[in-house]
């Protein structure tokens, strides 16, 4: 039995009601209704249950884009072989994305290398995927947006934005010192989003430490500790995972390479 041909008439009428991405699986769709005996509203069910997921991992993708996030940074692509210990339950935990909804944090500490930023920017794709608002941005490059904010009076809307997203995360957190401006950023921060909204933050460092590098050691306190206790925190440990990515050298056998041609010499006139 032949499966229904797609006319023209019918592409152009999908066209017309924005719907014209169903003929990427169209064809096939309809070789399934024809062979599987399958009825017009489960046909139609089929079709725009395509459409509805294609439309979906279409928004997300943008919506990563937009907020930020390393496309390549998703939890199917988190490599299980590379030695790195973690507590399981925590990480469980995580990714049930319960602290989200419940305006809570995560704190992800390790050495260079162990996948603090890959943990966090999946988890942001998870959270988009859920319909959570997120942005990712790394410590250093925020800070340096928003003091670049106060110079064409957009410092308010900015910090605005930074305390409405559901998700905000926060990359390589204090690894440089904080002055006074940079300190007072952090602390509104953290303190407006207090178990109303979620942050991650990822760190080299441990909190004692960033407690150091911030100016005002009574509103880091202050900021840290409201952070710490709304937190689940997450400690990876292990090998870097960049020593797995050097480049290797090839070699071969001197034996296995083509004999280059002798060399003429020509004579000067």
């Amino acid at each position: 039995m032949n499966a229904p041909t797609v006319t023209p008439e019918l592409k152009a009428l999908l066209r017309k009601v924005k719907l014209g991405r169903c003929l990427d699986t169209l064809p096939e769709r309809l070789a399934l209704a024809a062979t599987g005996g399958l009825g017009h509203a489960e046909f139609l069910e089929l079709v725009l249950a395509d459409e509805v997921s294609r439309r979906e991992s279409s928004s997300a993708a943008l919506r990563a884009r937009t907020a930020g996030l390393d496309a390549t940074m998703t939890l199917d692509r988190w490599d299980d072989t590379a030695k790195i210990t973690y507590d399981r339950a925590t990480w469980n935990e995580l990714w049930s994305l319960r602290f989200v909804e419940s305006g809570h944090n995560a704190v992800i500490m390790g050495p260079v290398g162990v996948g603090k930023t890959f943990v966090a920017t999946a988890l942001g794709h998870a959270a988009i995927r859920r319909r959570f608002s997120v942005h990712f941005e790394r410590c250093d490059r925020l800070l340096t947006r928003l003091r670049a904010s106060r110079l064409d009076n957009s410092h308010d809307n900015e910090m605005r934005k930074l305390l409405r997203v559901d998700l905000l995360v926060v990359d390589d957190f204090a690894l440089q010192a904080l002055d006074a401006l940079d300190t007072a950023d952090i602390y509104e921060l953290i303190v407006e989003r207090h178990r109303a909204a979620a942050t991650i933050v990822t760190s080299n460092r441990e909190p004692v430490e960033w407690l150091a590098q911030m100016a005002d050691a009574l509103l880091a306190q202050s900021a840290i500790d409201r952070l710490q206790s709304a937190a689940h925190e997450l400690v990876l440990d292990g090998e870097s995972y960049r020593q797995r990515q050097r480049p290797t050298i090839t070699t071969t056998n001197a034996l296995d390479q083509p004999t280059p041609p002798p060399r003429t010499s020509r004579r000067r006139r």
